[in-house]
């Protein structure tokens, strides 16, 4: 989902904000479920259509079928609830309805004698059933009998935003990213993603004191994730990198002396927070190549601190970690 369409747009929330104002305008008002449901989840059926519409369907995903007759008082009052929780089951099931007046012969190979009575197919047979208006809740129940627990969609939909907010910011788009990571944020003030994430952001845009500001205020638990961990390192980093001098500066002392690794080390790091992680995983496993002693194999040990805020799937990470490989085995 785009950030322009999804639920979760809107302003930081005021805890992780610092001095800046971040996020974008919030999504139109979400449809109500039942506009979701295809129309096909409820229809009536005959005699003639019942195989494709029971017995083959329910090959797909298990199909109930109310057996009803128009002077059945309680098939009236089951009708509308039956309906309801169908349609808020979201398609784990499918409801399909027979008037045991215009087509009687289905109800009696099933030996149906009162109704409303409701029977479940899966893959072609009936294996479940109830009789009555019974309540909500039961129908409720029965549905999650045979077609499961409902899944969380809260947390699918909450995965989706927070993929859509990295997404943004590997983009560079770190004012919208902050948005969705805000609105995340608001529903679930402890996920660790998001946190991580809004840090990102403030780090992007340039905030690093109500970054650190930011991070200093979780509760050690939180702090202790490894995302938030991870971005607490890059922050670190950058604070170092602050205080390492001019890298053009330290081109020039490498070009006279190519084996001055105190400088290369320092470029690395200058490198790593400019993000070209290429050029400092290079410094690093250079150093390594040509002295494994130096400060007591700092560069191996640099290098793996980068890997943590990269993450193992970076492809910097990846590349890196096998001409590590290749030093240390060779």
């Amino acid at each position: 989902m785009s950030g322009s369409d999804n639920p979760y747009q809107g302003s930081f929330g005021t805890q992780m904000t610092g001095s800046a104002s971040f996020g974008g305008q919030p999504a139109s008002t979400a449809s109500g479920p039942n506009d979701l449901i295809p129309d096909d989840l409820i229809r009536e059926t005959t005699t003639a259509a019942f195989t494709r519409d029971v017995l083959e369907a329910s090959r797909q995903q298990p199909v109930l079928v109310d057996f009803w007759a128009p002077w059945c008082g309680p098939c009236k009052q089951l009708t509308p609830v039956i309906e309801k929780v169908v349609r808020e089951a979201a398609g784990r099931v499918k409801l399909v309805k027979m008037n045991i007046d215009d087509h009687p012969s289905i109800a009696g190979q099933l030996g149906i004698q009162s109704i409303p009575a409701v029977i479940a197919f899966i893959d072609g047979r009936p294996v479940d059933g109830f009789m009555g208006a019974v309540p909500e809740s039961q129908i409720k129940e029965f549905i999650d009998r045979i077609a499961g627990p409902a899944a969380d969609n809260g947390k699918a939909e909450i995965e989706s935003v927070l993929a859509d907010a990295k997404a943004l910011i590997d983009a560079g788009d770190a004012q919208n990213a902050a948005g969705l990571y805000g609105a995340v944020l608001q529903a679930d003030p402890e996920n660790a993603a998001a946190v991580a994430g809004m840090i990102e952001c403030m780090i992007a845009l340039g905030q690093v004191a109500e970054a650190r500001q930011a991070l200093s205020g979780l509760p050690e638990a939180l702090a202790g994730e490894a995302a938030v961990a991870a971005v607490s390192k890059k922050l670190d980093q950058i604070e170092e990198a602050r205080k390492l001098g001019d890298p053009a500066a330290l081109e020039r002392q490498l070009a006279l002396d190519p084996d001055d690794h105190a400088a290369r080390l320092k470029l690395a790091k200058l490198r790593n927070v400019e993000g070209d992680r290429t050029a400092a995983a290079e410094h690093l496993l250079t150093i390594m190549k040509r002295d494994r002693s130096f400060e007591d194999d700092g560069a191996r040990r640099e290098l793996l601190s980068f890997f943590e805020v990269w993450g193992p799937k970076d492809p910097a990470t990846i590349a890196a970690r096998r001409k590590l490989s290749s030093i240390l085995f060779s």
